[in-house]
């Protein structure tokens, strides 16, 4: 039947209907992202920390400062819920709806589902939603930097879109994915007492050597690529949550210890040869160009009728 006074092919009410879908399912995802961690943080017996200590690895995380920036990726993602309702411009709209889309809802869900699988100690399944989430945040991620790049035009995009899910993807990236897949593999050792000395095997060592160079390497390599603020921030802070947390082979402890100093020094080496010795991108277009921006002709104006769509009522001007 042909009732409906708009039509819903229209790209405009397209795009209208999966902003509302967005405004709807974020906040809901967010929420219950938030209320199952806080359960299994606080509430569950074990507790998330007390798994930690259950399974140590050669890089597990300080518990307290893996909270703190679960807390800011939660702060990040309410500006991003709000930006969601409040958000004028077409372009904005346009990159909350086709570059981040339905992955950040599934991203949530999957952390909630990761909290659920570590309670139980189902580290198979929480290293494969880790993975998952991994996927998920990569692909809105690479999207939004090809198709909707950050830029100065538009600070709050960069400040409430771009800035939540790079800092998102650095924590399973960085820490979680590799710590469950050590307790999957057996990479874990029997925890000991406050004080008693742990012997590292080489093979704990190594492979906790593997993981720190190779995330830490891949985070230089944005930063100095990138003068990704946002990334060396996060894998710094990430740094920081390892070696806070003794006891550590000398293998992981060192280049730890060694990144944290050395990717905000990366940072502003590259922000200041940017500034100082990189060629300028502007190009002069010759005169007469603006010809080209022809007003378009009458003809090719729509007439309106009962089931036309105001596209700049519809999604803003």
């Amino acid at each position: 039947m042909d009732t409906l006074p708009i039509d819903l092919s229209h790209p405009a009410v397209r795009d209208y209907l999966s902003l509302v879908r967005l405004q709807v399912l974020t906040p809901l995802s967010l929420l219950i992202n938030i209320a199952v961690i806080v359960v299994c943080t606080a509430l569950a017996n074990p507790t998330l920390s007390q798994v930690a200590s259950l399974y140590p690895t050669a890089i597990s995380p300080n518990p307290s400062v893996v909270a703190a920036y679960v807390l800011v990726i939660y702060l990040g993602q309410l500006g991003y819920c709000i930006l969601l309702v409040l958000a004028s411009k077409p372009e904005t709209k346009q990159t909350l709806t086709k570059a981040v889309g339905l992955s950040l809802v599934f991203a949530n869900w999957l952390m909630a589902f990761w909290a659920i699988a570590c309670i139980f100690q189902w580290f198979l399944l929480a290293t494969i939603l880790q993975g998952l989430l991994i996927l998920c945040l990569l692909y809105s991620n690479l999207v939004l930097l090809v198709y909707h790049p950050p830029t100065s035009e538009r600070p709050v995009d960069t400040a409430l879109i771009h800035a939540p899910l790079r800092f998102f993807l650095a924590l399973p990236l960085g820490i979680i994915f590799p710590y469950c897949l050590f307790v999957t593999l057996g990479l874990s050792f029997t925890p000991t007492h406050p004080g008693a000395p742990v012997h590292y095997s080489s093979w704990h060592a190594w492979s906790g050597f593997a993981v720190v160079m190779s995330t830490n390497l891949l985070a230089l390599i944005v930063i100095l690529l990138r003068r990704d603020i946002v990334w060396c921030i996060a894998a710094t802070w990430l740094c920081v949550s390892i070696w806070t947390e003794t006891p550590k082979p000398a293998p992981v402890y060192i280049p730890v210890i060694v990144f944290t100093a050395l990717l905000p020094v990366a940072l502003l080496a590259s922000l200041i040869y940017d500034h100082f010795y990189a060629p300028s991108s502007h190009v002069a277009l010759p005169p007469g160009d603006d010809a080209l921006h022809h007003e378009p002709r009458a003809d090719e104006q729509r007439n309106a009728t009962a089931r036309e769509v105001d596209v700049e009522a519809l999604w803003g001007t």
